[in-house]
């Protein structure tokens, strides 16, 4: 009797049992079963923590009652309805969250295969069945195509009115500025052409890309990849859109450092934004293309466009979107910044409309000082420069000689009543400055705030367990800082947020803060013309003073550029020159980015003979720039012949069989799979397979340093020159397994003791492999102790140089990792490795790894939410904003918010994940015999 299910299976429940996947996901779900607040799917009632405005008090979770009145009615439809059994077609989210509503997810899962195999089997002859196949992929593709045509449901731009809710609660934001209506309305998005759009900074061109990525997910139900260009700006955009992602149904996945999968999890029941790095984007498309993905994604959104011409980054952008152009003729490419010079060349390059207007939301007046006048920008002006005004401060003799730019004088105009940036030419220049301002400023500007400074400086303490940076204890209690990269990472976060806060009224800062987060002021002081040693670009200048400014704040902004008389000519010429070009770096060191591209594209087989490299070659950016950038009397076919030249060479291609065209065809070789799957810089890929080849002979698992040894960054090596002393001396307080690891790699300790002592030296040993051992013993110091300060005391160096390499090693342990999946010899690492990833990627004891996984919460503020009983995810996807404000120190509505929406997206990721692989493992296979 068929009509038993239990009958149909007999007693073979082994599918069910506890080493199963299926057991596992049940098991996860009980145990992670929301509360009514948190359910997955678009039926969500979880995220009115994530956007209630800050100024509301403490509600009660049960009570339906407080809910916004467009939750409220859906709310009354889902719990008051009779009957509401969901479908068992599908694991309906909602009802994971609420047990007494459906059977067992075992019982369902029973029941789906007993619904496959009561299907009825139809015959038909295999060439039948492939022919039938062939039209249904026909007819799926138009029907796709019709699909993902622009669907309208709502009012704001095509997006429901919960979309401008979201803006006005989350982001303050009720009106759109003219201009971005005008972009968002043009013909050319409507026609689904690519688009660069330039306005200057803080013009809220953010606001817009943000919008089309929403339309993209909700209206063509598509996938979207946005690239920013640093892991900091990446993280802050995980956790600011996660509160969208659950609100709105689809899922924010963060592609920075070693975190994300490659290839991403297919989803068919939800669409993914991944948020991702200029490196980590360029793999997620060559694995999309690999797997035939390509066409689920439906926008591509790059925030600084200009970046494409900065080094060897702008050319793994270059490849990324080149890639995207050639392989999918349907993903639509959005392109943003501040400082774009040759646009033609880029829209040629992107097939790409442009968009530009000068509105910026806060008047920017732009002011150099010489000597002891102030002159004021103005390309009407003779020379260039307006007189302003005249600097008459009254300083005694020695603050003259302190200060003979006036730097203190300029600052405390505006502070502390309104924040003031001072960009320096170095890291130590930024802690003199903020020195020197403080030693000058009123006593009463200690008073200010004071309770909440005693906060900030204790946290500080904490987060570098109980070693606070002397400058830092010195400054903060006048509201003064500094901001370069010599900061540990939770040092950045803490005094970026203290600053937004009005906490800390001054920053002196290098660069790189123009580069990274949003932190604006009332007026920008440029201490020097200069970069480190190197003159300004207009580039680099336009970004500093674009932090001048707050909108809805400030009336206006200014900045102020401090030169010298000898200096003047260069500085008019900064001023009024226009921005440099973007120009192709895919020839930039020994042809470092074409040989990578040329690779990758045999390897992804997109090319399969010079013929059709060439053709691929049509599509980059170099190609529109030619005759530019080739060396004399050289074609790009010409360059193309030599790149693969020199890849056959190196064993990275081979010619196979000749094709039609006469042309040998290019395959790739297995240490080219490994290098181009792993993203291997092709100048390091032999010395990385030998070292990883010689590990094998003898390699050392008593300890982790030998596999720390294997995965320390080539690159790194530069940036640091051993201290002899130190190196002996750590050298000397290793274990005997560990100074065996030392030998093991060629590091004599004869070596390392004469250099110690300044004695001649024989013997001849590598000297990066010497530096990359240096580094080894920084990380291994590191993973053993998890204090980035108490390492970069015990080594002299910056803690910043220690965070960089801690990063760099995890991001290079995830490249190695892809790069031994691909070398059948290299099996034994490919665990050994996956665990170290995960060691470097958070550094921190194992019991806080749960916890940093959530966007925006580093080791201070893990260790914060464990002592305080919120030891798991669940935890905290299920903690009340509220309750988190209350318990923990320090922490503001805002950044409670968005922990627990962030808490929320990356549970309903990782519980995603699990019910499309449990989906996966029921379909019927539709090549059965």
């Amino acid at each position: 009797d068929n009509s038993s299910e239990d009958d149909m299976f007999g007693d073979y429940g082994s599918f069910s049992g506890d080493s199963s996947l299926l057991a596992t996901e049940e098991a996860l779900m009980q145990k992670y079963a929301p509360s009514p607040d948190f359910v997955l799917g678009s039926k969500t009632l979880e995220s009115r923590t994530a956007v209630q405005e800050s100024n509301l008090k403490p509600q009660d979770d049960d009570d339906p009652e407080h809910l916004p009145s467009s939750q409220f009615s859906r709310y009354k439809t889902e719990y008051n309805k009779e009957d509401n059994e969901p479908s068992t077609s599908e694991l309906s989210p909602a009802a994971l969250a609420d047990p007494t509503r459906t059977k067992s997810f075992k019982d369902r899962l029973k029941s789906a295969m007993t619904g496959n195999a009561r299907a009825p089997a139809t015959l038909m002859s295999k060439s039948k069945e492939l022919k039938e196949a062939a039209v249904a992929e026909e007819t799926g593709l138009a029907e796709g195509t019709a699909d993902a045509s622009f669907l309208d449901i709502g009012p704001f731009y095509g997006l429901p009115t919960k979309v401008k809710e979201l803006l006005g609660k989350c982001r303050g934001i009720e009106k759109l500025y003219e201009w971005q209506h005008d972009c968002l309305t043009l013909d050319s998005l409507k026609q689904r052409k690519n688009l660069i759009y330039s306005l200057p900074t803080s013009g809220g061109k953010t606001l817009v890309a943000e919008i089309l990525i929403l339309r993209e997910l909700l209206c063509r139900k598509m996938d979207v990849l946005m690239i920013l260009p640093y892991v900091a700006i990446v993280q802050e955009k995980v956790g600011n859109l996660s509160g969208f992602g659950m609100e709105l149904d689809f899922l924010v996945e963060e592609y920075a450092g070693s975190k994300g999968k490659i290839p991403p999890v297919k989803r068919r029941l939800k669409k993914s934004l991944y948020v991702s790095t200029i490196e980590k984007g360029h793999s997620l498309v060559n694995s999309l293309i690999e797997t035939g993905r390509i066409s689920d994604l439906g926008l591509v959104v790059v925030d600084e466009l200009h970046m494409i011409g900065e080094g060897n980054r702008g050319a793994i952008l270059e490849m990324t979107l080149a890639k995207i152009i050639y392989a999918s003729k349907t993903t639509q490419i959005i392109g943003m910044s501040a400082t774009l010079s040759n646009v033609g060349d880029l829209q040629k390059f992107l097939k790409a409309e442009y968009y530009t207007s000068n509105f910026r939301p806060v008047e920017l007046k732009e002011y150099v000082k010489i000597q002891d006048s102030i002159y004021e920008v103005d390309s009407t002006a003779e020379d260039g420069f307006r007189f302003a005004r005249p600097l008459d401060y009254k300083y005694s003799s020695n603050l003259q000689k302190a200060d003979p730019d006036h730097l203190i004088a300029l600052a405390t105009e505006v502070i502390p009543e309104y924040s003031c940036l001072i960009f320096c030419p170095t890291k130590k220049n930024c802690e003199n400055v903020a020195q020197k301002i403080c030693k000058y400023l009123n006593r009463e500007n200690k008073t200010r705030r004071e309770r909440e400074k005693r906060d900030l400086i204790e946290d500080l303490t904490n987060i570098c367990n109980g070693s606070l940076c002397p400058v830092l204890e010195r400054t903060i209690p006048f509201g003064v800082a500094y901001h370069h990269s010599g900061l540990t990472n939770d040092e950045r976060k803490q005094i970026e947020e203290a600053y937004s806060s009005g906490i800390l009224c001054l920053l002196a800062c290098t660069s790189t803060l123009a580069a990274g987060v949003n932190l604006p002021a009332r007026r920008v002081i440029l201490r020097a013309p200069y970069v480190a040693t190197e003159f300004m670009k207009k580039n680099q200048y336009k970004q500093m003073i674009g932090r001048a400014g707050r909108a809805g704040i400030d009336s206006a902004g200014e900045s102020i550029l401090i030169a010298q008389a000898k200096d003047k000519q260069l500085v008019r010429n900064l001023v009024h020159s226009p921005l440099e070009s973007c120009y192709s770096n895919l020839l930039l060191g020994c042809h470092r980015g074409i040989r990578s591209l040329v690779l990758s594209l045999v390897g992804l087989k997109i090319a399969t003979s010079a013929g059709e490299v060439y053709s691929f070659m049509g599509s980059t950016l170099l190609h529109v720039q030619q005759t530019q950038l080739l060396p004399k009397g050289k074609s790009l076919w010409d360059v193309t012949v030599e790149v693969l030249q020199w890849l056959k060479q190196n064993g990275l291609l081979k010619e196979g069989a000749k094709c039609e065209s006469e042309q040998h065809n290019l395959e790739i070789t297995h240490l080219g799979q490994a290098t181009y799957k792993g993203s291997v810089d092709l100048a390091y890929c032999d010395k990385l397979y030998a070292d990883l080849k010689k590990g094998l002979e003898g390699l050392i698992l008593e300890t982790c340093l030998h596999l720390l040894y294997l995965i320390t960054p080539y690159d790194m090596v530069s940036q640091c020159t051993p201290n002899w002393m130190i190196y002996f001396k750590q050298y000397n307080q290793l274990t005997p397994v560990e100074q065996q690891v030392v030998a093991a790699v060629g590091v004599p300790e004869s070596f390392i003791a004469k250099k110690a002592s300044g004695q001649a030296i024989k013997k001849v040993v590598d000297s990066d492999t010497a530096g990359r051992l240096y580094l080894s013993f920084v990380l291994h110091a590191l993973l053993k102790e998890t204090n980035i300060w108490s390492v970069a005391e015990k080594f002299n160096t910056s803690r910043g140089f220690v965070q960089t390499l801690l990063n760099s090693a995890a991001a290079f342990s995830s490249s190695i990792l892809h790069f031994c999946e691909e070398l059948d010899e290299f099996w034994v690492y490919k665990a050994l490795f996956t665990e170290l990833s995960k060691k470097l990627t958070y550094c921190v004891k194992a019991e806080l790894i749960p916890l940093m996984e959530v966007a925006g919460v580093l080791e201070a503020r893990a260790k914060q939410l464990y002592n305080a009983g919120y030891k798991a995810l669940a935890h905290l996807a299920n903690a009340n904003p509220e309750v988190l404000v209350k318990t923990i120190e320090h922490m503001s509505r805002r950044q409670a918010r968005q922990i627990v929406s962030s808490a929320k997206m990356l549970l309903a990721e990782k519980a995603a994940s699990l019910q499309e692989e449990a989906e996966a493992l029921l379909q019927i296979p539709a090549d059965i015999p």
